[in-house]
């Protein structure tokens, strides 16, 4: 199937089906977030909006990526959430590069979320939904980020041929730019288990899709056929 492969600045127009790829570590967060509980996740253009949208909602939690700051309750890493408990709680999310490629096509019919923690699910999904081409965003390094594109294609690939062989993508992503510097501590707010727990393939039995609801962008976990909620 003819794919596309772009980068956030290549994005031109409201593609009909768009999946969004932050391997490391935004949407690898988010669906551990969902793990620990989290209900749904609102994702915010700024950090003052992310703070904003907070302060008028009692409850609600923001999370950034880079070091911890004032009013944000935690940071991007999947590895300081997992222990969290976060049982019916609204995340607001701000990120980089990952929040910033699914409000970029927030419009589009049918907008998903992923990483290699739901690669599998999010391509059931999509097979199931008989979506047709699939624009992905590839939002790390304008598009250029090998841990995205190798995920990336690695769904694309099992959407066309139902499965596929995870290890020379998941290797590619082992071997990238962005897990070399998470490895050596380059990027703040980081665990050490970070890499590890973003490699790991189908964790996670759910994709993750973005909607409008209201005047907000809202990721959800969404059930993928033939896995059990």
């Amino acid at each position: 199937m003819d794919h596309h492969f772009v980068g956030i600045p290549e994005l031109t127009g409201v593609p009909r089906v768009a999946v969004v790829i932050d391997v490391m570590r935004a949407f690898t967060v988010a669906a551990w977030a969902f793990s620990r509980g989290v209900e749904r996740i609102v994702l915010a253009e700024t950090v003052d909006e992310a703070l904003a949208l907070k302060e008028r909602h009692p409850g609600w939690l923001a999370l950034k990526d880079g070091a911890p700051a004032p009013g944000f309750d935690a940071v991007n890493s999947p590895a300081l959430l997992r222990s969290r408990d976060f049982t019916g709680r609204t995340l607001v999310q701000k990120t980089t590069a990952g929040t910033v490629g699914a409000l970029a096509v927030a419009d589009a019919p049918l907008v998903l979320c992923a990483g290699f923690v739901v690669a599998g699910p999010t391509a059931r999904f999509l097979r199931a939904a008989d979506a047709g081409p699939v624009t992905f965003v590839v939002t790390g390094e304008d598009g250029r980020a090998d841990e995205d594109l190798a995920c990336a294609e690695y769904i694309g690939r099992t959407v066309d041929a139902g499965e596929a062989d995870p290890a020379p993508y998941v290797r590619r992503a082992r071997d990238s730019r962005a897990a070399a510097e998470l490895s050596a501590g380059l990027r703040e707010g980081f665990h050490p288990d970070d890499v590890a727990l973003c490699l790991e393939v189908d964790r996670f039995p759910f994709a993750m899709a973005a909607r409008r609801e209201e005047s907000l962008t809202v990721l959800r976990p969404v059930s993928a056929p033939g896995i059990p909620d």
